[in-house]
């Protein structure tokens, strides 16, 4: 794993950074949490993400589950509810990390506060994930900012001036280091919407490495993605 603070998105410029999106997908389970890992070595991912946060700081306690997540888990329990059983301790952060260096895999994760932004700094990641839900949270983007890591930023749901707020918030708080991913916020997203070029938009107007976050349920879009010129792809699984 490298160390913080070095460069690593100018090695990518003759490949492509491949993110196994694990998610909440363990269950709260570390053994599941093993087996996601195992499919992402054997996979050949460049790097596992899952995500870190406080289901309290997150959201409110009556909010509904989206539509999505009420066909796959059902409408019975609330969504903070479902969050609180998938909400990863620090030992348990540790225990996948752990194992993700024994597999020869770089571990990283999503953080939605400002604790769980710590907690992975102390757990010495190379690099901060931000998701579209917080691309406006910008006291959060200069937070992580200022901890001197790469960042790459999901632009999911947002104006082209909502990327560049976040883009100028977080290099005016120290982080130059900055990949935008392009991602369009449906589960699963339709071929139809996919709008790859929406790439080219961003990479012409901030002149910074851009990628894809796909959420189409096959492999087509992520292989279109980097014939188009994509540096890095995060697909779920």
């Amino acid at each position: 794993m490298q160390s913080p603070g070095t460069s690593w998105l100018h090695k990518v410029s003759n490949g492509v950074f491949v993110i196994a999106e694990a998610g909440i997908n363990h269950n709260g389970d570390t053994d599941i949490a093993r087996r996601l890992v195992d499919v992402a070595v054997d996979s050949g991912a460049s790097a596992i993400k899952f995500q870190t946060f406080r289901t309290e700081s997150l959201l409110t306690k009556d909010a509904p589950k989206a539509e999505y997540q009420q066909r796959n888990t059902g409408a019975e329990e609330s969504q903070f509810e479902m969050l609180k059983t998938v909400e990863l301790s620090e030992k348990q952060h540790l225990e996948i990390l752990r194992y993700c260096q024994r597999r020869g895999i770089v571990f990283i994760s999503t953080p939605f506060d400002e604790q769980s932004a710590d907690l992975l700094e102390r757990m010495n990641v190379p690099l901060f994930k931000i998701p579209s839900g917080e691309i406006t949270n910008l006291p959060l983007l200069e937070h992580i900012s200022r901890k001197g890591r790469p960042m790459i930023i999901s632009t999911g749901m947002s104006y082209l001036e909502e990327v560049r707020e976040a883009v100028r918030s977080t290099q005016s708080a120290g982080c130059n280091d900055i990949a935008l991913l392009h991602c369009v916020s449906n589960y699963p997203t339709q071929i139809e919407d996919v709008n790859l070029k929406a790439m080219h938009t961003m990479e012409k107007a901030f002149r910074l490495p851009v990628g894809f976050s796909d959420h189409t349920t096959g492999h087509e879009a992520a292989l279109t993605a980097v014939a188009l010129g994509a540096k890095i792809i995060e697909k779920h699984f």
